[in-house]
């Protein structure tokens, strides 16, 4: 591994650090790191790759979905279990 001697001034190195961790923290908020494991229905669909109408008719086709209390919520395992099953 070759080390690169650099003089850059502290102030351009904390410069450098915010842009870095406000980067990481925007790809987080973006679900780009992390996923949660219970989608709304719009987030579900764009997880399957299909749009939100094709994602209503998974559920009529039996995808499970958990609603309480008006808010409705898929397990990214349902998704995948129910692609699986219903792929040939």
């Amino acid at each position: 591994m070759i080390k690169y001697s650099t003089n850059i001034t502290k102030e351009f190195e904390k410069s450098l650090m915010e842009s870095v961790v406000n980067l990481i923290s925007s790809a987080i908020n973006k679900n780009k790191l992390y996923s949660p494991e219970w989608l709304s229905l719009m987030d579900a669909a764009k997880y399957a790759g299909v749009s939100y109408n094709t994602f209503i008719k998974f559920r009529h086709m039996g995808l499970k979905v958990c609603e309480i209390n008006g808010i409705k919520r898929v397990s990214r395992k349902e998704i995948d279990r129910f692609l699986e099953e219903n792929s040939f």
